[in-house]
Parts: structure tokens; sequence; C-alpha cells
């Protein structure tokens, strides 16, 4: 993974960027984005290129068989998604499907290990939604199945997001430009996008993979906390890392994708949690699954069962364990509690923060278990591990690194809603002439720099450096 990320900053992405900038021709700088992207997955997973590319290849006769036909489009969409969503719960919940018959009805059935595609939850809800839209009317069929493949396998958000809608990027497909500016701009936000990744992220990881695979003798109370704070961080600051070095890629080449993070820790409820964390996939599920189930227009109970509905299945989405179910089905939990309780949505600003960022914690902590008793334990000793022994005190000490907690501290103050702030910084960039170079710009640019080079410093130094996301 050191190897492969330092490969890409130092020679995939400046060889692509500076060949598409030369190349004159839009056709040929898609072709050279498609060739790249299936170099970018290949590296890892040649095999599952044509995977891939197959799902490209049905999605685009689906969409022009529905474009064309005057009956049986409903058929043909259903065919699809059938067929969508077969590739993706053959090779992700086969083995998590036979695994829970032969639990529950105690059998013995075998099954083969299934190589997990990597990316392939993202690339099948893209596939996904383009269909639909066509069949809704929505956007029209891209007769070019290039540029659906380049839509399906460009490589900046192929991996881990966040999802892109076809009618959102239909544009650029067709013609695009970049310019200086635009190409700084993404440069940036693609470096701090590996800052969170690389200095943030994995400074937690490491913390939280240390607690989470300790013995049981060993977490207690303080030691569960600092294990759930520090995936708690993780998990936001390897995600919206990603999605941020995704945009600034996207930016870069002339494409421009929706934010998937907006400070998500700084919500004051669960219901406003979820419009702020992986934005695009609630949206998904929102667009997709909620409002065709009947959203919230068929009574209270059936607004219920739709929701439970959703979140049971935005869990199975993360992956094939029970752990990422229970987290789903938590989520789904509290958001009917602040639907039935008024007082929870009338509670004020900080209050309903504080209670949010708990909730949210102690979900998380479910999520990165293995197994459920072990979620459940950690989530009791977080509560009730009030005691103390040698070995625990001194594992919880071995944790609090001068390091760990200097990156704790700036990932606590970089998870608070400072979109003020961010958003005067960008005027202040934006507002700059061409002869006049502004301090703030100026400070960024220099920022930067330094940012990539610590950040290519500790790739090259460290053997830790895992995401999160690319395993859904």
């Amino acid at each position: 993974m050191i190897f492969s990320s330092l490969v890409f900053l130092c020679i995939f992405l400046p060889v692509t960027y500076i060949l598409h900038w030369i190349i004159p021709s839009f056709r040929a700088k898609n072709g050279l984005l498609i060739i790249a992207s299936l170099l970018f997955y290949a590296y890892g997973e040649p095999v599952h290129v044509l995977l891939m590319i197959l799902s490209a290849f049905i999605n685009y006769e689906a969409a022009l068989m529905i474009s064309h036909l005057k009956r049986g489009k409903k058929f043909v969409l259903f065919l699809g998604v059938l067929a969508n969503l077969g590739m993706l719960g053959f090779f992700k919940y086969s083995a998590f499907f036979v695994d829970t018959v032969n639990r529950v009805l105690h059998k013995n059935i075998s099954c083969p290990e299934i190589l997990l595609p990597v990316g392939i939850s993202f690339f099948t809800f893209q596939a996904v939604s383009y269909v639909i839209d066509v069949y809704r009317g929505k956007v029209g069929a891209q007769k070019s199945f290039l540029k659906v493949l380049l839509y399906i396998c460009f490589f900046p958000q192929l991996i881990a997001g966040p999802i892109v809608k076809y009618r959102d990027i239909s544009v650029s497909l067709e013609n695009r430009k970049c310019s200086s500016r635009q190409t700084a701009a993404g440069l940036r936000r693609f470096i701090c996008g590996l800052a969170k990744k690389v200095l943030i992220a994995n400074a937690m990881g490491t913390v939280a993979d240390s607690v989470f695979g300790a013995e049981w003798s060993h977490i207690n109370a303080v030691t569960a906390w600092i294990g759930a704070v520090a995936y708690l961080m993780q998990i936001y600051y390897d995600f919206s890392g990603y999605s941020d070095m995704a945009i600034g890629l996207g930016n870069m080449f002339g494409f421009r994708f929706r934010e998937n993070f907006r400070y998500p820790y700084g919500a004051v409820s669960i219901q406003d949690f979820w419009r702020r964390w992986h934005i695009s996939l609630s949206e998904w599920f929102k667009e997709y699954v909620y409002i065709p189930l009947g959203g919230n227009r068929n009574g209270r109970f059936l607004t219920v069962v739709n929701r439970m509905v959703v979140f049971f299945l935005t869990g199975l989405w993360h992956g094939a364990n029970w752990t990422f179910i229970l987290w789903g089905l938590y989520h789904g939990f509290f958001m009917l509690l602040e639907e039935c309780l008024p007082v929870v949505r009338k509670l004020p600003e900080w209050i309903g923060r504080i209670y949010t960022v708990l909730a949210v914690c102690v979900g998380f902590v479910m999520f990165r278990s293995d197994t459920v008793l072990q979620g459940i334990y950690y989530i009791r000793q977080m509560f009730t591990g009030f005691w103390t022994t040698p070995e625990a005190v001194s594992f919880a000490w071995q944790q609090m690194t001068p390091y760990f907690i200097v990156m704790l501290t700036a990932a606590v103050i970089g998870s608070a809603p400072i979109h003020r702030l961010a958003d005067w910084i960008r005027e202040e960039v934006n507002d700059s002439s061409k002869e006049t170079v502004s301090v703030m710009w100026l400070l960024l640019n220099i920022g930067s720099v330094i940012l990539l080079a610590w950040c290519m410093f500790r790739l090259s130094a460290s053997t830790y450096n895992p995401f999160i996301y690319f395993r859904f």
C-alpha cells in the first residue's frame, strides 16, 4: 500500500494530469482517463477490471434498450437492477449468507472463498442510479459506451466514493474545461484530503487497531473510550479525506463532484448527522429506496417500516457482518426516537451536539468490532468498566503517545463546524486578482506544499496506511 501510494503521487498522477493537459482532442482526453482508470484499478486487482467493464456494458445496453422501447421498459429496468445487485450480492454477501444459514440451521454448507472487488459497492450504486434515471426520464441514455465506462471507472472516486450520479457529470463527460485556478484549488483540496488520511486518520487508526485487537482483560472504561474516540476520528478523517482527494482530483480534470461531508460531528441530532455524513449515500437511499417505498406518504407505521428498511440496507451496504447491520438499525432507532419524542428535537444546541456525538461514537464501536459479542462487551466496558489493573493501566498509557495526543487535538479542532472560516478563506482566495497575489493565497499554497512533503515523508517512513472504505 505504501509503494502504491508513492507511485500514485510521484508517477501516476503527474503523468496522467500532464498528458490530459497537453492532449488537444477531447475524445483522446476521455480515452486517456479510461486507460488510466483501468490501470489504476488493475494495479491491485487485474481480474476484477473485467467485472467492472462488464458492469458498465450491462448498464450501457440496459439504458439504451429502455430509451428505445415503447413497452417493456420496466422489465428491462428490473433485469438491469437485478444484474447489478446480483453481482454485488454474489461477491460481497455469499459467504455471509452461507455462514448465517449454517449458524441458524446448524448446517455445514461449504462456500468457496470469494475475493471482494475493491469499491464494488460504490460503482454498483452508480450504475444502478444511471439506469433508473434513464428509466425515469431524468437523463438521456448515453450512446457512447466509452463515456459510460468512464463514468463507472473514473479513478478519483472509483474505490471509495463519493457516489456520483450520472446526471451530475453528464455535461463534463461531453465537454469540459479546467482553468489554472480550478487546477490549483483542486490540488489544494487533494493535499488537504491526503493530510487528513495520512497524518490524522493513520495516527488514530494505529491506536484504534491496538485497542480493538487487545485482550478483553485489558479493556476497562478508560481504554474502551480511548479506542472508541480514536476510531470515531479515524473513520471520519479516513473517509472524508478520501472524499476530499476525489473532489480535488475531479476539479483538476474538469469534473465537479458534490460535497460528501459537512462537519457531521457538529450535528445537533442523528437526523442532522445523516444530512452531513456520507451525503451521497444518504441521498442515494432516499431517492432510490425510501421514496419508492412510499417515504412518509402512507401513514406513520409504514413510514417507520420504510426508514428501518433503509437503515438496515445502509448497514448491510457497509459490509457482510451483523455488526454493520446492527449499526444501521441503531441509527434507525435514534431517528425514530427523535421523531417520536419532540423533547429530543428541542434540546439546546450544545446539548444536542453532545448527545449526537456520544450516540455516534457508541454506534461506531459496534461498527468497528469484529463480532457482535465484542461490540457489546466494549460498549458495556465504556459505561461500567470502572476498574483498574496494572496491565490495563499500562496498556492505556501505551496508547497515549505525544504524537497521538497532538493528532487527536488537531482532529477534534478540525471536526468542529468551522464552515464560516472556510468560506471566508475561499472568498479571499477567489477574490485575488491576477496582478496581485493575496497573502491568503500565498499562505495556502505554501502550507499545501509543506503538507504534501510531510505526507510523503510519513508514507515512506510508515508501514501502516489502510483505507477503511476500500473494503466496502
